[in-house]
């Protein structure tokens, strides 16, 4: 693959921001669906000012991090249990953010913070791991300011199942049972009453997006494991009736 080809299938008009960066380093970071996307995704629904503390939970290798300090000036606590700190701090030093992207490990339930700290709370493609238990935002919220927000993006259906569709039961693994929608997140967090709901949506074409990439990754040669993207490729084909995309949900502490 060419870069210019590269470059061609990289850039979508959704996410002009993400355009800017270098679709190499993107894959270099890779940790599943393309996580500049779904944090541009979600900036336009969390108002991200200069200055402002921000934790980034479950970061991977602090690409979204990077993207958010570098686009609006935020502080970053970059904060994984998978990746290693010094890791990150490698990359986060070659993006020239050093002052502004702070790597931490942590445990999503064990985050070593202070309570009211955070002006924003952001997790793409991590939340599902560790949020859908009933009592997990009662825990997170308390390191956010009062009228903190909290914002995720993660993989989701466009509304919920009883039972896996045909087409997609010879790709469904035991994790996707934290794939929820939209109104099933609206819930989840409204029925704890710490929270006041701002967004609750489905990204448009978020299924073909993630196919999109997942697609991009098999060519390239850049899969988390061998043969993991492609195969996720050809669930999301199978997809005809757009089960499958990310969910976005945004709440402001009370």
């Amino acid at each position: 693959m060419t870069e210019e080809e590269l470059r061609a299938r990289f850039v979508k008009p959704a996410f002009p921001r993400s355009a800017r960066y270098d679709p190499r380093w993107a894959l270099d970071t890779l940790m599943g669906p393309n996580v500049l996307w779904l944090a541009e995704y979600l900036s336009q629904a969390v108002e991200l000012k200069a200055g402002m503390r921000v934790l980034d939970l479950g970061c991977g290798k602090a690409a979204s991090s990077i993207f958010l300090a570098k686009e609006f000036g935020v502080t970053i606590w970059a904060a994984d249990l998978w990746i290693a700190p010094t890791d990150n701090l490698a990359r986060i030093r070659t993006a020239g953010v050093e002052e502004h992207v702070f790597p931490l490990y942590a445990e999503a339930h064990a985050l070593p913070l202070p309570r009211g700290y955070f002006d924003a709370i952001v997790s793409l493609d991590a939340y599902h791991y560790f949020g859908t238990d009933d009592l997990y935002l009662g825990y997170v919220s308390r390191f956010l300011k009062p009228g903190g927000v909290l914002g995720i993006v993660s993989p989701g259906v466009r509304e919920e199942i009883a039972t896996v569709p045909k087409a997609l039961a010879p790709y469904w693994e035991p994790d996707f049972c934290t794939f929820h929608s939209p109104a099933w997140w609206r819930r989840h967090w409204e029925k704890t009453t710490l929270v006041d709901i701002l967004i609750a949506d489905f990204m448009p074409d978020g299924g073909k997006l993630w196919h999109d990439w997942d697609r991009l990754c098999a060519d390239a040669g850049a899969e988390v494991l061998p043969g993991a993207a492609a195969r996720e490729a050809e669930m999301l084909e199978k997809d005809k009736d757009g089960l499958l995309g990310f969910v976005r949900a945004v709440a402001r502490r009370r």
